[in-house]
């Protein structure tokens, strides 16, 4: 690991920490009502919207209705987009010489989910399959509106703990507009300003036909990219307007918007620490669990960068060829990468894109060593817990908590509690469910479709155990609503439009529901003192409970495919498998 790497990992995670209090403070007083220096323009306007929905921002939901108002918007919002996919052809700024792809049925559906879900899963190359219509209201309205609402479940999730003794977690529409107007458009409007200053397009100009030094046709799709692009970081979204996403010199131009990217991608999130520490009365819980994130951040980067940088093996062992660290080479393992951003950047922006639910990569990962392209599907496969996405981050991390302090609580015969709140039965019952959703939704999937003719498929590059690695970082991207993926695998079929889609619904429903039945089940519960056999839980050892808790839960569930997957490519190389 090059000094350089380590100067560029540590100024990052500087900025990202000390970025969190202030920014975790400010979502504090957003939604607990109080004053923010944007009242004086938004609250007008935050009314007005409450006028013509006519919402009643005193009255508040149970977790149920929560739930249900949650759900609801998904399913309009999905529906919207499907159908302004469907017409796209027959609406503005349709290119039918550039936009090639067709948008069959399945497709529309797979992209009308993966965006309502902030997945943003592209089984297409945007720049020849979407208008600049379809891009700004479909897809980038979608950016806002998906993010604000997985926003809304975070804080609803806080409140949880926050109360007593009430079946109320606040109102969704509230929530879902105090995180539009307060947080996510003042921050995607600053962000796509400095975009724009560092080069990234922002215009309705058609694609331009140039000629090359060497004489050859070239088509350069331009667009409103700008706007997209700051939000579907900010809402944990990812989806690039151009097929190359973040390795585009369109959407990520300098170093400077390359680090924008990634801070706009974790900084939400990890800010959400704060904002549970401050709406609880103990900032050090906080603390402690945005140490865990950090600390599994850091062991990601460095494992990851290490086995970049130490070059591939199987080209050393079948092409001759020396990758790695040389005294006339700096070496490593640059295929994938673009030159612009290197081993470092290319590594940082992966760790940070697969911890973030934010598929916005700016390398193929699909190109990286066995161990270095484990790194993002194991955080992905973490469950959403170190920083996570824009609310799911929260509560993920949380919810493992939970479960950690129900099995010592088992272990030494005493009844768990955490911040005053009882785990009893039932909540036990709900860790459980959400536990276990996620690996019944991505290995049957994985084994449908390494079983079947139409899942094997899609094999077009890899076969062995890096293609089944494509396959099932395909569904732990889906269920992780991350969208990045290893694109030797062709996922624009039917049989992966909508397993893929399954997938996305189980990650975004299938876990916000049982974390709204817990945290309705804690508001209604009385808050309890800590007795001497309570766990104090803002200390290294819950901390170390928590970071083992998670590796335990990740290990049991998926070990034997990661085993089959990146272990065994270590090993054996590419070879495909009898």
């Amino acid at each position: 690991m090059k000094l350089q790497a380590l100067i560029q990992y540590g100024f990052f995670l500087l900025l990202l920490t000390l970025l969190v209090k202030p920014l975790g403070g400010y979502m504090a007083r957003v939604f607990q009502g109080g004053r923010t220096f944007l009242d004086p323009v938004l609250r007008p306007v935050e009314r007005l919207l409450y006028r013509a929905a006519r919402v009643d921002e005193q009255q508040e939901m149970d977790w149920k209705q929560y739930a249900v108002s949650f759900v609801l918007f998904g399913f309009c919002g999905t529906l919207l987009l499907y159908g302004i996919l469907r017409m796209q052809r027959f609406l503005p700024w349709f290119y039918p010489a550039y936009q090639t792809t067709p948008l069959t049925p399945d497709l529309s559906v797979n992209t009308a989910i993966s965006f309502s879900t902030t997945t943003t899963w592209q089984a297409y190359g945007g720049e020849t399959t979407m208008s600049y219509f379809s891009q700004m209201v479909a897809l980038t309205a979608q950016n806002f509106l998906a993010g604000a609402a997985g926003l809304a479940v975070g804080v609803a999730f806080i409140r949880g703990f926050v109360r007593q003794k009430t079946d109320e977690l606040g109102n969704f529409w509230v929530d879902l507009v105090r995180a539009l107007l307060w947080v996510l458009l003042p921050l995607a409007l600053a962000g796509a300003l400095v975009l724009v200053w560092q080069g990234v397009p922002m215009n309705f100009h058609p694609y331009t036909q140039v000629t090359t030094v060497e004489g050859a046709k070239q088509t350069i799709a331009q667009g409103p990219v700008a706007a997209m692009e700051i939000i579907k970081n900010l809402g944990t979204n990812g989806g690039g307007f151009f097929n190359a996403n973040g390795a585009h010199p369109y959407e990520n131009p300098t170093p400077l918007t390359n680090l924008i990217a990634m801070l706009a991608i974790a900084v939400l999130p990890a800010a959400l620490t704060n904002t549970f520490g401050r709406m609880i009365g103990n900032p050090r819980q906080g603390w402690t669990l945005y140490a865990v994130m950090t600390a599994l951040f850091i062991v990601g980067l460095l494992v990851c960068g290490w086995s970049e940088q130490k070059g591939n093996r199987i080209l050393e062992q079948h092409a001759h060829l020396r990758t790695g660290p040389a005294a006339n080479q700096p070496g490593g393992n640059m295929e994938g990468k673009e030159a612009r951003f290197g081993i470092a950047q290319s590594v940082l922006a992966a760790v940070v894109t697969s911890d973030g639910a934010t598929g916005s990569y700016n390398s193929m990962h699909d190109s990286y060593t066995a161990l270095g392209g484990a790194v993002p599907l194991v955080n992905m496969l973490l469950g959403e817990i170190v920083y996570g996405g824009l609310g799911t981050g929260i509560y993920s991390i949380i919810l493992i908590a939970l479960l950690g302090l129900l099995l010592a609580g088992l272990m030494v015969g005493r009844t768990p509690q955490y911040l005053g709140k009882t785990i009893g039965p039932t909540e036990a019952k709900m860790l459980t469910l959400y536990v276990l959703a996620s690996p019944l939704a991505i290995l049957p999937l994985t084994a449908l479709a390494v079983a079947t003719k139409t899942g094997l498929a899609g094999l077009t590059t890899n076969t062995g155990a890096h293609g089944l690695t494509e396959i099932i970082f395909a569904f732990a991207s889906s269920l992780a609503n991350n969208g990045q993926s290893f694109a030797g695998l062709n996922a624009n079929t039917t049989f992966y439009n909508l397993t893929t889609a399954v997938a996305m619904m189980v990650g975004r429903f299938g876990l916000a529901i049982p974390a709204l039945a817990l945290a309705g089940l804690f508001a209604a519960q009385a808050r309890r003192f800590a007795g001497e056999g309570t766990i104090p839980t803002d200390t290294v050892i819950f901390g170390a409970l928590l970071l083992a808790t998670a590796l335990i839960v990740c290990g049991l569930s998926f070990f034997p495919v990661l085993t089959l997957g990146p272990v065994m490519e270590h090993l054996v190389g590419f070879q495909p498998l009898a």
